[in-house]
């Protein structure tokens, strides 16, 4: 087990993976930008930072959780960033989601300064990671991921290495594709009911146990069934990750209809004011497009 581990970025998700971090007998040192998150996570065992470079020279592993591409190209690149101080041999972790291409340019710098680098974006939202029981998807060196899977295992279940750096944030972008449309379509699932009078808790019980069920069915529906629209993955998230999509499509010259259209009535949600709130309230633009709510 190494002995020091160091987490930057203590948000949603990145909080609740420190913690569990914290519970297999990690040594942790936390830096983020929310200093409440810093301080809970201190009186709980781990040691605070007041920087990226800070948290680097006295760590052995870096994981950075933090919101987009230019964050962890300043986290991990910036003068006071993690490269500045993290030794030779030293191995950084970054389980954000953002760019594939920027994902192997923070990895060519890091090689070139002799550090490890994995890209290892994770799914499962809040839940998973409270439960420790993210998905994760690992691009980069083999050895380097062997090496590094008892610290993913305190945060996940499902652990895939699944190729060269890059590869993890691509993996990752075809989750999110298949989790926006399915959200799309749960949504109109609803909408469809609800206009047509069928009971909703009857229609959600039928169809979640058979082709149509879903992890967004099992539990979104519920939550938009009682107006609940907190999140457990932001609106404004997952924004970022279908540009990160329809930008790597875009290079690839592929077409993403379905992506495309749900990324619209994204827009259209946050044009609504709702873009902390949880994807599940996709379901609100086809609430108005309809003149029906969703609710038992």
């Amino acid at each position: 087990m190494p002995q020091r581990i160091g987490f930057i970025g203590l948000g949603i998700m990145g909080k609740p993976m420190a913690r569990n971090l914290l519970k297999a007998g990690y040594s942790l040192t936390v830096y983020s930008r929310k200093q409440e998150a810093v301080d809970t996570l201190v009186a709980e065992g781990a040691r605070g930072a007041c920087s990226s470079r800070e948290v680097s020279e006295q760590s052995e592993v870096i994981i950075t959780m933090v919101t987009d591409t230019p964050d962890v190209q300043q986290v991990v690149l910036g003068p006071d960033g993690v490269l500045s101080g993290l030794r030779a041999g030293g191995t950084i972790i970054d389980m954000s989601t953002i760019s594939p291409t920027a994902t192997r340019e923070v990895a060519n710098a890091a090689h070139a300064k002799g550090v490890h680098f994995l890209d290892a974006p994770v799914s499962g939202g809040e839940g998973g990671a409270v439960a420790g029981a993210l998905s994760i998807m690992v691009g980069g060196d083999a050895d380097t991921f062997n090496a590094c899977l008892p610290i993913f295992q305190a945060m996940g279940k499902n652990i895939i290495h699944v190729g060269p750096n890059g590869s993890g944030q691509l993996v990752k972008l075809c989750n999110q594709i298949a989790v926006a449309v399915t959200n799309m379509a749960m949504s109109e699932a609803l909408i469809f009911a609800a206009k047509a009078g069928v009971n909703l808790e009857k229609m959600h019980q039928a169809i979640s146990g058979g082709a149509a069920g879903s992890w967004q069915l099992t539990n979104l529906a519920p939550r938009v069934f009682q107006r609940d629209f907190a999140p457990g993955f932001m609106v404004k998230l997952q924004q970022k990750d279908l540009r990160l999509v329809l930008q790597e499509a875009d290079r690839l010259q592929l077409a993403l209809p379905a992506t495309g259209l749900v990324h619209n009535l994204f827009n259209a949600l946050e044009t609504m004011g709702a873009r902390d709130e949880g994807t599940q309230a996709l379901v609100k633009v086809l609430e108005r497009l309809a003149g029906v709510e969703v609710k038992v």
